[in-house]
C-alpha cells in the first residue's frame, strides 16, 4: 500500500497542525490559512482531505472520539459480563479511558483543551455533531448509571453526570491544584487521578 501513505501523511499533519492552532487560537481565531501555513501544505489539500474548515474541525473530534468510546464501550461491555459489578466499576469505564488519552503525549493535551473549546464557545453546529455521534455513548452510560443508582429520577441523575463530565474534564485537562511531582510517573499521577475522582464521583452520585 506504499502509494496511499503520502496522502494519509498529509492529512494526519494537518489533523494534528488543526488540533494544536484550535486549541490555541479557538475555532473562530485559528484560520484555514494558518493551518495550511502550519501543516506545509496548499489550500487544495486541505480541501481534498475535509472539504471545509467545518468537516476539518469535525474530523479533529472524530480521530480522538472515536478511539475514546471504543474504549470507554469494550470497558463498559466488560463491567457487565460480571453481575456483581458496581457503580465504581462503571465509573471506572467511564473516567479511565479518557484520562489515559488525555495523558497521551502525542496530542492529548491539546485535545483536551479544543474539547473544552467546544463547549466554551457555544458552537451549536459542533455541539449538533457531538450529540448526534456520540451521545449513544453517553446514553449508553447513563442506563448502566440508573441500574446503580435507582432512587434517582432521569432528572436529577442527568445533572449529576453532567458535573462528574466536568470534573472529569477538568482532571484532564490537569487545572487543578494538585500536580504531578517530578518523582511521580505519569502512570502513577494518573492511577492516583482516577481514584480520587472516581471515588468522589461515586459518593455525589450516591447521595
Amino acid at each position: 500500500m506504499p502509494p496511499s501513505q503520502p496522502s494519509f501523511s498529509t492529512k494526519e499533519r494537518i489533523l494534528g497542525v488543526a488540533e494544536t492552532l484550535f486549541a490555541r487560537h479557538g475555532f473562530a481565531g485559528a484560520s484555514l490559512r494558518q493551518v495550511t501555513a502550519a501543516a506545509k501544505v496548499n489550500l487544495a489539500a486541505v480541501n481534498y482531505h475535509f472539504g471545509s474548515k467545518e468537516s476539518l474541525i469535525e474530523e479533529v473530534f472524530r480521530r480522538r472520539l472515536d478511539e475514546l468510546n471504543r474504549h470507554r464501550l469494550a470497558a463498559l461491555a466488560a463491567v457487565a459480563e460480571n453481575p456483581q459489578h458496581t457503580l465504581e466499576d462503571v465509573l471506572d469505564a467511564f473516567v479511565r479511558p479518557a484520562l489515559e488519552q488525555s495523558m497521551d503525549t502525542a496530542g492529548g493535551a491539546a485535545f483536551v483543551r479544543v474539547l473544552a473549546r467546544a463547549y466554551a464557545e457555544h458552537d451549536e453546529r459542533l455541539r449538533k455533531f457531538l450529540s448526534d455521534n456520540y451521545g449513544h455513548v453517553l446514553r449508553e452510560f447513563a442506563s448502566a448509571f440508573a441500574r446503580q443508582l435507582p432512587h434517582l429520577d432521569k432528572e436529577e441523575l442527568y445533572w449529576r453526570l453532567d458535573i462528574v463530565a466536568g470534573a472529569l474534564t477538568y482532571a484532564m485537562a490537569d487545572f487543578g491544584m494538585i500536580k504531578r511531582r517530578g518523582e511521580t510517573s505519569e502512570a502513577t499521577h494518573r492511577e492516583r487521578t482516577a481514584e480520587h475522582l472516581i471515588r468522589f464521583a461515586a459518593a455525589g452520585l450516591r447521595a
